[in-house]
């Protein structure tokens, strides 16, 4: 998942810990048996590729709390760090965060990529 968000045009940044470019690589590679399905990524046309995507995909539901077998994705701008909009805690709003769940990983990638598609 993260590999093909990085290699996607649409996208920004990627950050997840199983990425070499990720700052905290090394460590999570030393103690980590694996690097989770939690996935935060930026995107390059700003909020509104944001707002586009998290509405486009099919596979992913929306939800605020990430953490069940199903594929979450959340957008912590307008859910979970609302309150916070306008402060230095503030969130990039370019930023989108996956719970991949138990899907296929092909099914998943597909769904992500349309998504990504329509914004470039």
């Amino acid at each position: 998942m993260a590999h093909a968000l990085a290699a996607h045009p649409a996208v920004k940044d990627v950050r997840w810990p199983g990425l070499p470019s990720h700052p905290g690589h090394d460590v999570a590679r030393r103690q980590m048996r694996d690097f989770g399905g939690m996935v935060a990524f930026t995107l390059a046309g700003g909020e509104a590729a944001a707002r586009q995507v998290a509405g486009a995909v099919r596979l992913f539901t929306l939800g605020e709390s990430l953490g069940g077998v199903e594929s979450l994705l959340g957008y912590p701008t307008r859910m979970s760090h609302a309150a916070v909009v306008g402060t230095p805690q503030a969130v990039d709003p370019s930023l989108l965060r996956l719970s991949v769940g138990i899907e296929d990983a092909a099914d998943l990638v597909a769904d992500l990529t349309q998504a990504l598609d329509a914004v470039g």
